[in-house]
């Protein structure tokens, strides 16, 4: 049983310690090079951790040779077209100005009923407010209205909105992020006189506080220490 204990805590190891070198993209936009390697990375991790292998160096070495790989994959990836559009596809249209493209649905795997579900996982439930849906190569559905359906922006009313910025967390769980804010131009004291001004006696009650540099001020969120018993949706 020790040695299965070992073995799991050193696959989970092993295996955050590949995914890390691998870069993030292996937990977001998949190409179909990083879902074959993540799988088999997965897969060894596993066996790895009920030592279906009498030594842990095998797997070790699988798995270090697997993402040693797809870290050279993504490298030349990013260096060569050729190489992009060989493992990671191209962009394939779908439907463009009322045709849909069945040829291409087929190339795709995907039937009529799934397009029109992911058109309206973007927010469009009629073809005709679209123009263009194209299916990206990592699998997600692009989609571009009409323009006389697409939502009006500032821009088209000739207005100058102020443009706002990311809001640093300044405070979490009650703890000061003393890095984040430094960046903000602010000190403690500040903080404190920003807490105080907005009712909150001590700082332990703040799970969030971010800061808000077009109004200069903290955007405070308390704790609520009380269970929500209802479910609006049921």
């Amino acid at each position: 049983m020790l040695e299965i204990v070992y073995s799991t805590l050193a696959s989970i190891a092993s295996l955050f310690l590949f995914t890390k070198l691998m870069g993030n993209r292996e937990m977001s936009q998949l190409s179909m090079f990083d879902y074959v390697s993540s799988i088999a990375i997965g897969s060894i991790a596993g066996e790895m951790a009920v030592m279906s292998t009498d030594s842990i160096l095998e797997p070790l070495l699988s798995m270090g040779i697997y993402s040693g790989f797809a870290i050279l994959v993504s490298y030349s990836t990013c260096k060569s077209i050729y190489l992009r559009r060989f493992f990671e596809g191209h962009t394939i249209l779908l439907y463009q100005d009322g045709q849909i493209f069945e040829k291409n649905l087929l190339k795709v795997k995907l039937d009529v009923d799934e397009l029109l579900s992911a058109c309206r996982i973007n927010g469009y439930f009629d073809l005709q407010e679209i123009h263009t849906v194209y299916l990206e190569t990592n699998g997600t559905v692009s989609v571009l209205p009409k323009a006389l359906c697409r939502p009006a922006t500032p821009g088209d009313l000739n207005l100058s909105p102020t443009q706002p910025t990311p809001m640093a967390n300044v405070i979490i769980d009650g703890k000061v992020l003393k890095d984040n804010l430094k960046s903000t131009g602010k000190d403690e004291k500040w903080v404190e006189k920003q807490l105080s001004s907005q009712g909150v006696p001590d700082i332990n009650e703040v799970m969030l506080a971010t800061f808000d540099q077009n109004n200069d001020k903290l955007n405070i969120y308390k704790k609520y220490h009380r269970k929500m018993l209802r479910d609006i949706f049921e």
